[in-house]
């Protein structure tokens, strides 16, 4: 594919990205493979574009007070180590399972966050239920070449209980520390293309500045549910058109 068109799918993920803090890779990914990039390529590619629009993203957040960097730092504590577990373990799974199991995963996290939790809903106050639950994001990161984003930003939501504008800034800043020991993996393994990785983190990182402030002029409640609409209706989607 033209350098043209990564650079569409890049501005077109990081304007979600941006407004949801999550996407980066999770989107990329299938639209990279429907329009020929190979699995494993399309799955590890985009990860060296999320670190700048995850940089640029969380310091954008950071500046309007939505970013917990308490909550960041024990998810990063947790979840950079199994990120480096889950890259390992890649490298067993053929590239057209993980491809299915990453619209598995948003289908799963769309239906969730679609529906409004009630009142009182799932807030657990204990450290333990962070702790797993980072802990197998992390994982997940990794085995998908993924920055975590579209795992954290549910977490945050209704397990820490933030709202999404903190949730989503909390997810950029630790999403750029477990893409850091996933892209060395996944390139120590050789699914990288820096060509691809190049044109897609020129659309990304503007796409992401964008998002960061239209997010600003959306309700929480309807920016929450509008997210899972779109994991929803993508992961459906693209898993018909893969199946």
């Amino acid at each position: 594919m033209n350098g043209l068109e990564l650079i569409g799918i890049g501005s077109g993920v990081g304007v979600l990205y941006g407004a949801f803090g999550a996407g980066g890779s999770a989107f990329a990914t299938p639209l990279l493979a429907l329009a020929g990039v190979p699995p494993v390529i399309a799955i590890a590619s985009p990860l060296p574009a999320t670190i700048p629009a995850g940089l640029a993203g969380a310091w954008s957040y950071r500046r309007d007070g939505e970013v917990s960097t308490k909550l960041a730092g024990r998810a990063i504590a947790v979840g950079a180590p199994m990120a480096i577990i889950g890259a390992l373990c890649s490298a067993a799974v053929p590239g057209t399972a993980l491809l299915v199991l990453s619209a598995a995963v948003l289908l799963v996290l769309g239906a969730r966050l679609a529906v409004p939790l009630a009142e009182g809903g799932l807030h657990p106050t204990t450290g333990a239920a962070m702790t797993v639950a980072v802990a197998g994001v992390g994982f997940a990161a990794g085995l998908l070449a993924n920055s975590g984003g579209f795992l954290l930003v549910p977490v945050f939501l209704l397990i820490a209980g933030l709202g999404m504008r903190a949730a989503a800034g909390t997810s950029m800043l630790v999403a750029v520390v477990l893409t850091l020991p996933t892209l060395a993996t996944h390139w120590a393994l050789g699914h990288i293309d820096w060509g691809v990785a190049t044109g897609f983190a020129l659309g990304l990182v503007p796409g992401t500045i964008v998002g960061s402030r239209l997010i600003r002029r959306l309700p929480t409640a309807a920016a929450q549910r509008g997210f899972g609409a779109i994991l929803l209706l993508f992961g459906g989607w693209y898993l018909l058109r893969i199946s």
